[in-house]
């Protein structure tokens, strides 16, 4: 199917590794331009090289997204050379285990100013340009947000209020036609997660740990692949999705909503 993707200028935050990579990958298959947001942590390279496989036409921005003011003169550069921004993919962030009990007010609000603010600034100053392209925003949450982990608490609030915030910006960008929308990810197979499997021992112990998790995902027991949350998203920046907007789409295999005892 033809996304109609083709020279579409698409912001991606943490598009060096993981989930963000394949969104990007996937824009750039689909014909759009990327415009990858991301610190310098030393995947850039192995990033550009598989990017550069697919197209020359697509940007990196080297940003610490903590240092919000930063935000806006990348937007507002990207603007002004192509004369369009079209979409926003916020992904960046990540699960810092921040629990109830051990965790400061201070530690808390750190936290959520590194998994939350930067979504709502690309959103802020994107906006009078997404409305003059009748852009889409999608976000990316997590299913913390729906079933609690218990000892993630910033992390929690943050994907929660990023819930929120896509039924907020739905409603109120809908008379500019500008879609919102958000991808809910359970457990998906990304380095971050690979490392963090690693921290239970030896090989057999990860695996025994990994069998745990799979074997509560209903659909095939296994993880969720980048890809298949990248092709959600591009579908959901794309006018195939013309009429979807203010929704929270799991990609998930079933875990969060279907009965886990399934087998």
């Amino acid at each position: 199917m033809d996304l109609h993707l083709q020279g579409k200028v698409i912001f991606v935050t943490g598009g060096f590794k993981g989930i963000g990579r394949a969104i990007a990958l996937q824009l750039a298959r689909e014909g759009a331009i990327p415009i990858a947001l991301n610190r310098k942590d030393g995947a850039e390279d192995a990033f550009k090289e598989d990017m550069e496989k697919i197209t020359k036409t697509y940007e990196i921005h080297f940003i610490d997204l903590n240092n919000t003011d930063e935000i806006k003169p990348i937007i507002d550069d990207v603007h002004e050379r192509y004369g369009h921004i079209d979409g926003v993919v916020n992904n960046a962030g990540r699960n810092d285990n921040l629990d109830l009990e051990s965790t400061s007010w201070r530690d808390f609000e750190k936290s959520l100013h590194g998994n939350l603010t930067h979504y709502y600034e690309m959103a802020h100053e994107a906006c009078p340009y997404l409305k003059e392209s009748k852009g889409s925003i999608v976000n990316i949450t997590s299913k913390v947000a729906f079933t609690g982990q218990g000892k993630t608490s910033a992390y929690a609030a943050a994907k929660g209020g990023i819930a929120a915030l896509t039924r907020e910006w739905a409603a109120a960008l809908v008379g500019d036609d500008i879609r919102v929308n958000a991808v809910v990810v359970a457990e998906a197979w990304t380095p971050l997660y690979a490392n963090w499997i690693k921290t239970f021992g030896d090989k057999a112990h990860q695996e025994a740990r990994l069998r745990l998790i799979t074997d509560k995902i209903p659909l095939e027991h296994r993880m969720t692949k980048p890809e298949e949350i990248a092709n959600a998203v591009a579908f959901l920046l794309s006018d195939r999705s013309s009429h979807t907007t203010g929704q929270w789409c799991f990609v998930d295999g079933g875990y969060a909503h279907l009965d886990r005892a399934l087998s």
